[in-house]
């Protein structure tokens, strides 16, 4: 796929749609009171809780909404599928990633990820306001990139053998052993997953690009294989399946449900070590 993300340098500005997916993990409203207290002028702001994750589920931690929920939220943000589309978030974040997930998911092709983030962006020059917009309401219908997406069952045929993927777990390496657990009912990992923290793609807080990233990359997946990646709720997987999809590798899903869900059944089956 290449150029998932653009930097503010590279940016512009002409005919853009903002998305503004400030978001923490810590404290669940701090996007929305920052996007009320600034964000980029004509930003929408897209709530990981309330719009990008259907809490209502017991699909994991985070699952996943419904289609019928994203074509609303596509829908009230004003998008058209041919739409230039630009998501930011505070920089070095999954919450960015994951929106431009949805987006691929959903077929927009002429979305991308800032890499910097709303406070770089700002001091840059972009405009900022406190005013919430009023997007004219679009009627889209989006054609669903099932390719990408990997359910339940597809991640249970792939540790059954039968799928050609390999899994790759993003988490630390200590939860991915199973040394701890703070977050899900068992610790360990889904059989036969590599580990890649993602926080590797990261330097000072920011995602880097450069021979060495694209090196580790190429080490843990060669650019044509199959490859689904998870992590504990579906956030922070979502900077692996962007930066493999920025630098080339065309044949990634991810598993949105990710490993909350996958150990929602009794029976799971884990590794550890």
């Amino acid at each position: 796929m290449g150029n998932v993300f653009v930097s503010i340098k590279d940016i512009d500005t002409s005919e853009v749609k903002w998305i503004d997916a400030r978001f923490s993990l810590a404290d669940a409203d701090e996007g929305k009171r920052l996007y009320k207290e600034s964000h980029i002028s004509s930003a929408v702001h897209w709530d990981l809780n309330g719009d990008l994750s259907d809490l209502t589920k017991k699909d994991g931690r985070q699952p996943m909404p419904s289609k019928e929920s994203l074509v609303e939220l596509f829908r009230r943000s004003g998008l058209n599928i041919e739409d230039k589309i630009l998501v930011y978030d505070n920089g070095g974040s999954p919450f960015a990633t994951r929106a431009w997930w949805f987006l691929q998911y959903a077929g927009f092709e002429n979305a991308f990820i800032v890499v910097e983030g709303f406070e770089e962006m700002k001091a840059s020059g972009f405009p900022v306001d406190n005013e919430k917009p009023q997007p004219k309401k679009s009627s889209i219908n989006p054609e669903w990139n099932e390719s990408i997406y990997a359910s339940r069952e597809f991640v249970e045929k792939t540790v059954a053998g039968k799928t050609a993927n390999q899994l790759v777990d993003a988490r630390a390496a200590n939860r991915y052993r199973g040394d701890v657990e703070p977050l899900d009912r068992v610790a360990g990992h889904i059989p036969g997953a590599l580990n890649f923290d993602w926080e590797q793609l990261k330097n000072d807080g920011k995602f880097q690009f450069n021979e060495s990233i694209k090196e580790k990359l190429s080490d843990l997946a060669d650019p044509k294989q199959k490859v689904t990646v998870y992590c504990g709720s579906g956030i922070t997987a979502s900077p692996l399946y962007a930066m493999l999809s920025h630098y080339g590798h065309e044949n990634i899903r991810l598993y949105v449900g990710s490993y909350s869900d996958w150990v929602s059944k009794e029976d799971a089956q884990v590794e550890k070590g």
